[in-house]
């Protein structure tokens, strides 16, 4: 199983809009590398759903529903909502764990899909 982590700014989209909207389509993300991730992902693939800007903390979970590769630059992927994180985890916490010494999530800050190990999915939820 393929675990990630996906970044939006919380005026723009929150876990909040995720909760109400049930499902969305993931879009907007342009860099090469997050790109490719997203190419990676199949149907029930878990994530962790991050705000950036100010609150800089890990807030919730969903679950991607489909991959459609027919975009030739991005990948539709349609998600759905999982839960909120029982604690918050805050970018602070993530840089100061172990488990994230060599994460792109702290490597290279601005890459808003970041692949999970699975021990990081489970020190999320914990």
């Amino acid at each position: 199983m393929a675990y990630f982590l996906f970044k939006t700014e919380p005026d723009v989209y929150s876990f909040a809009d995720f909760e109400r909207d049930g499902e969305t389509i993931w879009d907007g993300v342009t860099n090469p590398q997050a790109v490719k991730y997203l190419r990676e992902m199949k149907a029930g693939t878990k994530w962790i759903f991050y705000h950036t800007g100010d609150e800089r903390r890990a807030v919730g979970t969903g679950t991607v529903v489909s991959v459609d590769p027919g975009d030739p630059k991005v990948p539709v992927v349609k998600v759905k909502v999982g839960k909120k994180l029982k604690t918050p985890k805050t970018l602070a916490e993530i840089k100061a764990e172990k488990l994230f010494a060599q994460s792109p999530l702290v490597i290279i800050g601005r890459l808003s899909v970041v692949p999970l190990t699975a021990e990081q999915w489970e020190w999320f939820l914990g």
